[in-house]
């Protein structure tokens, strides 16, 4: 039968990390086969390995696939070729075949130089100055006519993550997520990594800064009180969130409930479902939460606590937005540039109880960034930690639990 072939070569910590093992299992599985030309194994965990390996395909349509699956774990093809650039027919509009990102680090060649891909993120395309030799992502939406765009796979290069050296939870290569797993020994690592970055921002690290995206279920959950002095504390410097967590975070300074919910009587109390309505109304009013915040209407909570302590805050709005607050972005498009420019620095995120927020800062970050998500819902976290990263751990909990213990792990005395 006649077939068509291509090599590829792998570099980096494929044995350990399992890389060549995830290849050579790609290529049989989608109708392919394979002959392991060379393969040179690194001598002690710091050697890195090599492998140069024939791709065979019964159809040039099978090959193409299967190389565009392996693509991604590192496999380059070893004919040396500059990538295909065509530019973009309209704005907005990308050429038919543009190479689709993912959120690994990313190199394309031009000029027989392999060069960065500046901005890593999953589900964009890559444009190229041609006479800076410069390379970066850009956004669909974002293109203009004429730009010229990455089409194909040829020229392009992907890293894999290789194994972390940290010895903590983020180094285990699986993710698995279930609700019957001890947490206590996986919050404590967490916290280890969050005093570390704090220690490290303090002294100018550039890449020191947590990250955290929540739901509102932080405020009706319990855990307020400690995301409030995780903030104050200096252990996060970007949230992200949406209208209903900073609504119901100041009704609760205002009115001591949420959703109309008594916290610390337990019980709902007579119109209480307007509390948030009164909430935003008076915000709003006034301006904005920061002219909340320092003139003493709000006096304490996670918003004032962002304010004081010059907290990076980024809250994108929905269809179901009451209000909605000064301040929030009711864009989707301005919504998530606003997101992704608070991105660079980050060296840990925390996506809690909001699915929409943790699949949005999912897909806006590299997978490089150690990554936890934690939700009641275990599809949720078992989503956001199957993103190809040894650093993405998943904990079905509720919100409260997960905070409070955190912080009590930082040092907080309840």
């Amino acid at each position: 039968m006649t077939t068509v072939q291509e090599t590829i070569v792998l570099r980096g910590h494929i044995i350990d990390s399992l890389i060549l093992a995830k290849v050579l299992d790609l290529i049989l599985t989608m109708g392919g086969a394979f002959d392991l030309d060379q393969v040179e194994i690194g001598r002690t965990r710091e050697d890195q390995s090599y492998a140069r390996i024939v791709v065979r395909a019964p159809t040039v349509a099978t090959l193409t696939h299967i190389l565009r699956a392996i693509q991604p774990h590192g496999a380059v093809v070893e004919r040396d070729t500059d990538c295909v650039l065509q530019p973009a027919p309209a704005d907005g509009v990308f050429p038919e075949a543009f190479y689709s990102t993912t959120h690994l680090p990313t190199d394309v060649r031009l000029n027989g130089a392999w060069i960065d891909v500046e901005g890593v993120e999953m589900d964009l395309g890559i444009k190229v100055d041609s006479r800076r030799l410069t390379a970066k992502t850009v956004p669909m939406a974002d293109v203009r006519e004429g730009d010229l765009i990455v089409t194909g796979q040829a020229g392009v290069r992907v890293m894999p993550l290789q194994r972390p050296r940290e010895r903590d939870v983020f180094a285990f290569m699986e993710s698995k997520v279930s609700a019957e797993r001890p947490h206590g020994h996986v919050i404590a690592d967490i916290a280890r990594r969050m005093r570390a970055l704090r220690d490290e921002h303090r002294a100018g690290g550039a890449r020191a800064k947590v990250l955290l995206a929540g739901g509102p279920a932080i405020i009706h959950a319990g855990g307020r009180d400690a995301l409030t002095w995780l903030i104050e504390e200096g252990f996060i410097q970007v949230l992200f969130c949406g209208n209903a967590l900073a609504a119901h975070d100041m009704e609760a300074d205002l009115y001591g409930t949420s959703l109309g919910y008594a916290l610390n009587a337990g019980r709902a109390v007579p119109h209480g479902h307007a509390h948030h309505l009164r909430t935003i109304n008076r915000i709003r009013a006034i301006g904005s939460i920061r002219a909340a915040v320092e003139t003493g209407v709000i006096k304490s909570g996670i918003m004032a606590a962002c304010i004081r302590t010059g907290a990076e805050l980024v809250m994108a709005g929905t269809i179901r937005d009451d209000g909605p607050l000064p301040g929030v972005i009711t864009d989707s498009m301005r919504a998530q540039a606003a997101m992704r420019a608070a991105i660079p620095g980050v060296g840990l995120a925390l996506l809690v109880a909001s699915t929409l927020h943790a699949v949005a800062t999912g897909n806006l970050l590299p997978a490089s960034v150690p990554t936890v998500c934690v939700d009641i819902n275990a599809s949720v976290p078992t989503k956001l930690a199957d993103r190809g990263s040894f650093q993405a751990v998943g904990l079905v909990m509720d919100a409260a639990s997960f905070l409070g213990e955190l912080s009590r792990n930082l040092g907080r005395s309840v």
